[in-house]
């Protein structure tokens, strides 16, 4: 995959927090549609698009009944105890902790209620 593109409340701090989380880098910012800000932040394969109108609605659906939805976001990680304590340290609660295979995991919530899953195959 090259990138998805989500709507969040503030892509500047959204992308703060995958690149303190991940180790990721800003490989692109600017504006984008309808007057709104574009942040893309990853790796250089692959990247998520941040984006903001600035108004934005705060959605409560339940994803998982609403089709084309959002599930969650899959992450890869080499540490997975490393990002964990970045997540924790940041004051957001992880959840749904598991060993099997392939690979380590655990989930949690951004501060847009984007949920996350960080994988290890370590």
């Amino acid at each position: 995959m090259e990138h998805v593109n989500i709507t969040v409340s503030d892509p500047i701090a959204t992308a703060s927090r995958l690149s303190d989380w991940f180790g990721w880098q800003v490989r692109w910012q600017g504006a984008a549609r309808a007057g709104g800000t574009t942040v893309h932040v990853g790796t250089d394969d692959s990247y998520i698009a941040v984006y903001s109108l600035g108004n934005t609605n705060e959605s409560k659906e339940d994803n998982y009944v609403t089709h084309g939805s959002l599930n969650h976001v899959g992450v890869v990680v080499g540490d997975l105890d490393a990002v964990e304590k970045k997540v924790l340290a940041g004051g957001y609660k992880t959840r749904n902790h598991a060993d099997y295979e392939p690979g380590r995991r655990f989930y949690f919530d951004d501060d847009d209620g984007i949920e996350f899953e960080v994988v290890s195959y370590m």
